[in-house]
């Protein structure tokens, strides 16, 4: 592994392959397995949950299947231009997991999933604009969620109301000396009063209040937006970057027959602006935003659109946000990285110009553009019973560590409670993914998805009850085996001596031969990784190639980044663990892998020696001596 390899990877996301042989260590039976498992369940029928999956995203969505095709389709078309734009080739995708976007038509059902955002914020905007949208750079892929319904927003109530403009009517239909009109005016009154307060857009009565919507499209293309950048070209970009950049193509349209547009402002972008008022350039340009109460903020999304709108357009602008990012990127503090801009007054100033003036749009037409027809399939009860089950699973499995010693009583005493609530609402959510299991006993995925949550739990015995009943479905299936496998190392991380090497090789065997059945596969390559964290050794090598494979297959997931630097660390090459870690370390988000990356970052800088602590699911061990890697 070099460091040309990794800029490379860091530019445009290549994927390289890593061949993994099995050991010579004989499989052994799995303790406590029984030979007669009998699965008895209820027969599944077809949900009003739809599927469609293309090269780079699976939609998942309880609309009808002509919305759910349209989106997909329509995710496909933005991604397209989106790689025409940052000039990168589309054949670099295929080895690259696809998103997985679940869209959900019941708000109540959404809000109820209690979906904590732990590896992505927006803003902090105003307490207003806490729009509704979950996602996840998860070590086995991108997730994203978020409701089908339209969101609105209320951002400033007036003394106008539907009685206020009744009595105003009333008022003059009284004053009136014709008979005929007084009589027109009285009998239409209720009805002028609603139909003349509807909102632009058919967003709704609106008398008594100023509101903009936030459609449930805009979330969807604006997240996209998002992902491709933090995928296709990860790198340590400020947040308030990646709110504007989602912001512009959250516009995205499809307009004709190979034509499409983007960079319109959004619905009531103006109304916000003008309501809201300024914020300091200088605050956001530093990241001083950042630390400020949301209640106490008067940023945006259409502030941050607005900034990088005019940015993202300015011929003379334009090379400045690019040497910027550049700083950025390479961890360079941001109030230095926003000198680039020159006289920030005057960049104020031209902003405050750009607001008043009309504003550019893209609208381009494709001759040649070839986009794929999404697959779509209805699920089946059985399989629907689970999409919100894997959606919970990033936010269940990861738990607040527990406070340090040094902690002041405050700070334990908030940690401790916050640990404390994670560990409750895992144990519950478990406890439904259980009762949900045993009906659906009969379906793979439900046992594949209960092992996982139960392995990443720590729970070896509780995962063999899901990996028996998904043998006795498809006992070849690498997902099986691979589960098996980690549950095996799981529980022989309790045992000593022969017994316990014994079941790591027979764990990693299975590991490995599911490697084989499924070399693009990247839970097999993240478990093998694992089982030398697990079994208390040093990862070899090939078990470091492995990751290194895994991480360009997803290459924003902070979890992945923060293992493979600590491994380059130790293996003596400290310039390509900074690259690896910086988009954890000095990115946009507060993800439960910064503090360690932050230590990691800063102790590559000082020449020191890197620390042997690992990521939150890694669960990286103190090294021992290496032993010789079992896989060439």
């Amino acid at each position: 592994m070099t460091g040309t390899h990794w800029t490379r990877l860091l530019a445009a996301g290549i994927a390289a392959t890593v061949a993994m042989a099995p050991t010579g260590a004989q499989a052994q039976a799995e303790p406590g397995a029984s030979p007669d498992i009998v699965i008895t369940s209820v027969r599944s029928k077809l949900s009003n949950w739809r599927q469609a999956e293309t090269r780079h995203v699976v939609l998942l969505s309880d609309g009808d299947e002509k919305e759910v095709t349209r989106l997909a389709r329509n995710l496909e078309w933005l991604h397209y231009v989106l790689s025409g734009l940052m000039g990168k080739s589309t054949a670099a995708d295929d080895d690259l997991v696809p998103i997985r976007v679940t869209l959900i038509g019941d708000v109540a059902q959404f809000d109820d999933m209690n979906l904590r955002n732990l590896r992505w914020q927006q803003g902090p905007f105003n307490d207003l604009f806490q729009i509704g949208r979950y996602y996840d750079p998860r070590e086995d892929g991108a997730v994203m969620a978020s409701t089908r319904v339209d969101q609105r927003v209320v951002v400033e109530h007036t003394s106008v109301n539907a009685k206020s403009v009744q009595g105003l009517l009333s008022s003059m239909a009284a004053g009136t000396s014709d008979p005929s009109l007084r009589a027109d005016l009285a009998a239409g009154i209720s009805t002028m009063a609603l139909a003349g307060m509807q909102g632009p857009g058919g967003t709704g009565l609106t008398f008594g209040e100023k509101a903009v919507q936030v459609t449930a499209e805009q979330l969807l293309y604006a997240g996209y937006a998002q992902h491709f950048l933090l995928t296709y070209f990860p790198a340590a970009y400020p947040r308030w970057y990646l709110d504007g950049f989602g912001q512009v193509f959250s516009t995205f349209a499809i307009t004709g027959d190979k034509q499409v547009e983007f960079g319109r402002a959004p619905q009531g972008a103006l109304t916000v602006v003008y309501e809201f008022g300024a914020y300091p350039l200088k605050d956001v340009l530093n990241d001083a935003y950042l630390a400020r109460k949301p209640s106490d903020t008067r940023w945006t999304p259409m502030h941050a659109w607005m900034l990088a709108h005019f940015l993202f357009f300015s011929d003379t602008r334009r090379p400045q946000l690019r040497q910027y990012l550049l700083a950025r990127a390479r961890g360079e503090d941001a109030a230095k990285a926003a000198a680039v801009f020159g006289d920030q007054t005057q960049l104020a100033r031209e902003l405050r110009a750009y607001f008043a003036a009309r504003k550019p749009a893209y609208k381009v037409t494709y001759a040649s553009a070839n986009i794929e027809e999404p697959t779509v399939r209805r699920l089946r009860e059985s399989e629907a019973a689970f999409v919100k089950g894997r959606l919970e699973l990033g936010a269940r499995v990861v738990i607040p560590p527990a406070p340090p010693a040094s902690a002041d009583p405050a700070t334990a005493k908030a940690m401790t409670k916050a640990r404390d609530q994670a560990l409750a609402d895992r144990a519950h959510w478990l406890d439904r993914l259980r009762g949900t299991a045993a009906k659906w006993s009969g379906e793979l995925g439900a046992q594949l998805l209960l092992a996982e949550a139960e392995c990443r739990s720590g729970n070896a015995a509780e995962a063999q009850v899901a990996i028996r009943r998904a043998e006795a479905l498809a006992p070849a299936d690498p997902r099986v085996l691979v589960w098996k496998g980690e549950a095996m190392i799981l529980q022989a991380a309790t045992l000593a001596g022969p017994e316990r090497d014994n079941m790591v090789a027979a764990g990693r065997k299975l590991i490995l031969t599911a490697n084989k059945a499924d070399n693009d596969a990247v839970e097999p390559l993240l478990a093998y990784y694992r089982s030398f964290a697990v079994a208390g050794e040093t990862p070899g090598t090939n078990a470091v190639d492995a990751l290194d494979r895994a991480s360009q297959e997803v290459p924003a997931a902070p979890e992945t980044r923060l293992a493979l630097a600590q491994a380059l660390a130790r293996e003596g090459e400290p310039g390509v663990a900074q690259n690896v870690i910086l988009p954890v370390a000095a990115g946009p988000y507060n993800s439960p892998e910064r503090p360690a990356a932050e230590a990691l970052l800063s102790s590559l800088r000082q020449g020191a020696p890197a620390a042997s602590g690992g990521g939150a699911s890694m669960n990286m061990s103190a090294p021992v001596d290496e032993k010789p890697s079992p896989v060439r």
